[in-house]
């Protein structure tokens, strides 16, 4: 179990750096660094500048540029690590059974995907579908990832708190909402819209006027590549006003279910009150993080960091989720509770 555990710890080490990489692949445009997959120009090692004229030869129609060719490779060097943990923890999740059986196939499923959308990445050039879905299934990847530590923890203070039904109810929403967000923020980053937007809190003057909803939301089809982005300007900031809607609603929601936990929590169990700070408190630093994208003009670092707290959010959400259960009339209904009863 021991080893168990510390398999769990490392897997959820490795999937935040290969989210790290992953974003900082996609915002320094590396994302093609490597015309092919799983290796590049060829090979399973990261190419050299003195490999160039024989890159050239292979992948004519792309040229190599060694420090994307290992922004992509390192990334992939990692996940595949990520990849192999898993597969472990899927083995020793599924002989014990249980929950540990579904989590582990579902992380096995899970990581299964997530290699065909990164070869699908690079195959169909960045279709914006495909590092969306890329995106989002790094993030449950994690998530995931944390369950499965949950539970390797089998003790009474890991067991949900049976509570009404509205806190579990309102956590179901704030972890929809933030999934839904995320995927926005996806399609945002995939179609090159982070900074279709410069002023705040909306966009710029007439902005009501240039809404084009059927092309920021459709899927575009049949182009060579969607590097940099083929929307119009009008659609991408459509999409960019349609993300920060969605980041008032998401903050209204999330930020109620985390003042609910820090309410019940004193009554329930003291976790849920500090699950409820943190939830508010990172929840504030994304929206400091959002802010500052806009007013310094997407800063590497910062975006980096507005990824990464994105995730933890996701992950801190479900996790307070299952820390709550709502309260069931079947315990009423047993033999002992009818025999006390007459």
């Amino acid at each position: 179990m021991n080893i168990q555990k510390r398999l769990a710890s490392a897997a959820i080490a490795l999937a935040v750096v290969v989210i790290l990489l992953g974003a900082y692949t996609r915002l320094t445009d590396a994302g093609l660094g490597c015309p092919d997959w799983p290796g590049c120009y060829g090979s399973l090692v990261i190419p050299q500048a003195a490999h160039a004229e024989q890159a050239a030869l292979r992948y004519p129609d792309s040229p190599l540029e060694p420090h994307k060719a290992r922004s992509e490779m390192v990334h992939r060097y990692f996940a595949g690590a990520l990849g192999s943990v898993i597969v472990v923890l899927f083995v020793l999740g599924w002989r014990q059974g249980g929950r540990l059986r579904r989590l582990s196939g579902g992380l096995l499923m899970l990581v299964v995907g997530q290699a065909a959308l990164g070869m699908w990445t690079v195959t169909l050039a960045l279709h914006p579908l495909v590092v969306t879905m890329h995106l989002l299934g790094g993030f449950l990847l994690l998530t995931l990832l944390w369950l499965y530590r949950v539970e390797l923890m089998n003790d009474a203070a890991n067991r949900p708190v049976v509570c009404g039904q509205r806190l579990p109810w309102l956590g179901n929403l704030a972890c929809g909402a933030l999934l839904l967000q995320i995927a926005l923020g996806g399609w945002t980053s995939s179609n090159y819209a982070a900074m279709a937007c410069v002023e705040l809190p909306v966009c710029q003057a007439g902005w009501r006027d240039q809404l084009e909803w059927g092309e920021a939301f459709h899927l575009p089809l049949g182009h060579a590549s969607y590097e940099f982005g083929v929307l119009s300007k009008e659609a991408r900031q459509t999409i960019q006003i349609a993300h920060r809607l969605g980041a008032l609603a998401t903050t209204l929601l999330v930020g109620t279910f985390a003042f609910g936990l820090i309410r019940h929590g004193a009554a329930l169990r003291p976790v849920l009150r500090s699950l409820g700070i943190l939830l508010l408190a990172l929840l504030l630093v994304q929206i400091v993080l959002g802010l500052a994208n806009i007013h310094l003009a997407l800063p590497l670092v910062n975006a980096l960091a507005h990824n990464l707290v994105a995730a933890h959010l996701l992950v801190l959400c479900v996790l307070s989720r299952r820390a709550i259960s709502h309260l069931s009339i079947l315990p009423l209904l047993s033999p002992n509770a009818i025999r006390s009863r007459s």
